[in-house]
């Protein structure tokens, strides 16, 4: 079996802690590490912006949420702020970003990850949150994003501890940071994807909404090891409908989209475009989209020009993709998503009743300012409106 790999393109791999030495902290026995950390800090004290009141935790509880990742650099100056409510920051801590976000009334969070064997233990999840909270604090943030996409036993006690450290980090935040907000990433269906078997119900109940990453679909192949949608159309819905099924309130659902696809190497490539993958297992299915590697948006609007096929459409899976030949002679079939694509699903937000939308991750577009990559660009952000 291939080993566990992260459910995020690689190309983001490598972040750094926000706050140099705190990986340093992760080492201390737990009543030292409550010591250790910093202590809370006031609106006006060490403000990096050029106004005091832009440290102040955003209050605003927008209609329709735009959540999005940004993974560092600063591809966020051209991002269309006119849209975006909530920037989940996995890079590294920019006090830039921060003041920037908060003068266009966006909220800015933090990533929280933490090892499910650990959290069993109640002392550990205070210290952990209390750490995160500090953090957040110290930083200006206005809450967190619980970005946790292990394996859970349903019998095991992990189950229970997630749904506790959820509820835990929720109350912590809402009573220490006014109007912070507290979210959980959650896979495109709840039906124990990747084995990861949570009380999705309990965790929706115990924090402001979940992000569903409609992504990564392919993580899992039990049928032909063959090359496919990153987000097929029908696939994608299928885990709405199961999410609300359950009792989840749509308004407790953000539609989580890609903004990058998936290079193939095919051992075969069929005339009618049928690209055979190898095995490479993943958490029990004989196949997966490790097979592939994860390519941005930018990368593929360049690439199709150059291709052997042409950008084809997949009428099942109502999803874009081309082939293309390797130096080395060897055929490759990219899977990726489009604003064609994105806006059949979005179409769907309004119907179901979701809380709204956002994407991994928004770095992933061309934002060099060339004429046709701006257009592109633009196509992409503007795709993110539904139409009322």
């Amino acid at each position: 079996m291939a080993p566990p790999r992260p459910r995020r393109p690689p190309l983001f791999a490598g972040r750094q802690s926000a706050v140099p030495g705190l990986a340093l902290l992760a080492l201390l026995p737990m009543p030292m590490l409550a010591l250790a950390l910093p202590r809370p800090l006031t609106a006006g004290a060490d403000c990096p912006c050029s106004e005091p009141a832009l440290c102040r935790p955003i209050q605003h509880r927008p209609a329709f949420e735009v959540f999005i990742f940004d993974i560092g650099q600063k591809t966020w100056k051209s991002y269309d702020w006119s849209q975006i409510t909530t920037v989940a920051a996995f890079g590294k801590y920019d006090s830039e970003l921060l003041c920037y976000a908060h003068s266009k009334g966006a909220r800015v969070v933090l990533k929280g990850d933490v090892s499910l064997r650990d959290i069993v233990d109640p002392t550990f999840r205070e210290s952990w949150i209390a750490q995160k909270l500090d953090l957040a604090k110290t930083q200006h943030m206005d809450g967190i994003n619980i970005d946790i996409e292990q394996e859970v036993n349903c019998s095991s006690p992990e189950y229970d501890a997630l749904t506790a450290l959820v509820k835990e980090t929720t109350d912590s935040f809402h009573r220490e940071i006014e109007g912070s907000q507290v979210t959980f990433d959650v896979a495109w269906s709840p039906k124990n994807i990747d084995r990861r078997c949570y009380n999705y119900t309990g965790i929706a109940d115990a924090c402001d909404f979940l992000f569903v990453m409609s992504y990564d679909e392919q993580s899992q192949v039990w049928s032909e090891c063959i090359a496919a949608a990153n987000a097929p159309y029908n696939q994608t819905l299928t885990g709405y409908n199961d999410y609300i099924k359950m009792g989840i309130s749509p308004k407790k659902l953000v539609m989580g989209i890609p903004w990058y696809g998936y290079d193939y190497t095919c051992l075969n490539l069929s005339e009618d475009h049928v690209c055979t993958i190898a095995k490479v297992p993943f958490r029990g299915a004989p196949c997966s989209d490790a097979a592939g590697h994860q390519v941005p948006y930018k990368t593929i609007m360049k690439q199709i020009n150059s291709s052997t096929s042409g950008s084809q459409w997949d009428k099942d899976q109502q999803a874009p993709y081309f082939n293309y030949k390797d130096p080395a002679g060897h055929f490759h079939q990219v899977w990726y998503d489009n604003p064609q694509s994105i806006s059949l699903k979005v179409a769907n937000i309004q119907k179901y009743g979701l809380r709204g939308i956002g994407m991994w991750n928004a770095n992933c577009l061309d934002y060099s300012g060339d004429v046709i990559a701006k257009q592109q660009t633009e196509e992409m952000w503007k795709v993110l409106k539904p139409k009322l």
